[in-house]
């Protein structure tokens, strides 16, 4: 019987002494950065507010925004979407923003000249590309750029003025000699979006996006890439915190975030290159 009592005893000393070693090792575990899951409170009751170009919408909405708010499940992300251009003008004129995510650097020099960007944190970050896209149902013979000259009907394409993507598609049209053929056949969109949905739903021919944006539905096809000598301006997309953000640490969080390779590996999930 007092073998019995010893035995017990001994077991129940090992099964702590299991849970125990669990314990540490768990935490261990987490305090080097091993478990992606581990959540963080330090963000609890705050807000971040972030202007990003419209290309980048499905990315963050349908990934990487609840992503970052489960590991900071007291925070909550505000995003505006909005062509690059667009939105430079809301932040110069007041837009409460924390973060800017732009489809080009043009957009965000400008608001590092006027002294509203906090420049430490500006990072060359996302690549994409230029496409040539037709509705997925189209038996158009269009086959290149060059193609655009007969065209009869609609080229959609961002209005060059505010959208980085019709800058882009402008850059190409000019660059290929095919500007003056085409422009009269224009339909300017508020953003890349729309150009997508214009040719999505059959009201252009075709249009020019970024290859992520063809990606994001069936309902286009892309036809080619712009030419590699026809496009002299990288697609590069330019992330920065705001210099007076609401919040500095809230933001450097979430730009902290962004550079993980979980939030890297989604970006290159939905089309991008990542910028080395």
């Amino acid at each position: 019987m007092k073998s019995n009592k010893i035995v017990i005893i001994a077991l129940i000393a090992l099964i702590v002494a299991v849970v125990s070693i669990g314990s540490v090792s768990a935490g261990l575990f987490d305090f080097l950065g091993g478990n992606s899951n581990a959540t963080d409170n330090s963000l609890d009751g705050k807000e971040i507010n972030l202007a990003a170009a419209a290309s980048l919408k499905n990315v963050f909405d349908d990934k990487l925004i609840p992503m970052f708010q489960q590991k900071y499940p007291g925070v909550k992300v505000t995003p505006t979407y909005a062509s690059s251009g667009d939105l430079q003008t809301q932040i110069e004129n007041g837009l409460e923003t924390d973060v800017f995510m732009s489809a080009a650097n043009k957009q965000m020099n400008a608001l590092v000249e006027k002294d509203l960007i906090d420049n430490k944190t500006n990072l060359q970050f996302l690549e994409n590309k230029v496409v040539l896209i037709v509705p997925a149902d189209s038996n158009s013979n269009i086959s290149s750029f060059d193609d655009l000259k007969n065209v009869k009907g609609n080229i959609a394409i961002g209005d060059p003025e505010s959208v980085p993507a019709g800058q882009y598609a402008k850059e190409v049209l000019n660059n290929t000699g095919i500007w003056s053929d085409v422009e009269s056949k224009l339909s300017l969109g508020t953003d890349v979006t729309a150009v997508l949905n214009q040719v999505a739903q059959g009201s252009a021919e075709c249009g020019i996006v970024y290859a992520t944006d063809a990606k994001s539905t069936g309902d286009v096809k892309v036809i080619c890439e712009a030419p590699q000598d026809a496009l002299k301006t990288p697609v590069i997309y330019p992330v920065a915190a705001i210099k007076d953000a609401k919040d500095a640490d809230a933001a450097q969080k979430f730009l902290d975030f962004l550079q993980t390779k979980e939030a890297k590996d989604i970006f290159v999930e939905y089309g991008f290159t990542i910028h080395e």
